[in-house]
């Protein structure tokens, strides 16, 4: 064996999951929302609100999903980390203080 040996991992395996051009949690929940606008405001406003915030987010998404598959994923991620990680020399230690204007 002179060669490494190669899996094909088929391409529906590797691409991100999208609806409607946008991410598929998103489209879903917007859609919910928008139902759920349409069905509680039983007026002829209320289902134009309802199709008109669905259009505009279904039009938001996909460019998003169009623009990077991941966003979502990356933003939660992002918001997760903090803005400061002070400096520790083993685990057991104590941090060094943090100054004031980084809080």
């Amino acid at each position: 064996m002179e060669t490494p040996r190669e899996i094909v991992i088929h391409q529906s395996a590797n691409r991100p999951h999208l609806l409607l051009g946008g991410d598929r949690e998103l489209v879903l929940f917007a859609a919910l929302l928008s139902a759920m606008l349409i069905f509680a405001l039983v007026t002829w406003w209320g289902v134009v609100a309802g199709i008109s915030l669905w259009i505009a987010a279904v039009a938001v998404l996909s460019r998003m999903g169009r623009s990077d598959p991941m966003m979502r994923q990356v933003y939660l991620r992002h918001v997760q980390y903090r803005p400061f990680y002070p400096a520790k020399g083993s685990i057991g230690r104590e941090t060094a203080s943090i100054p004031r204007r980084w809080r």
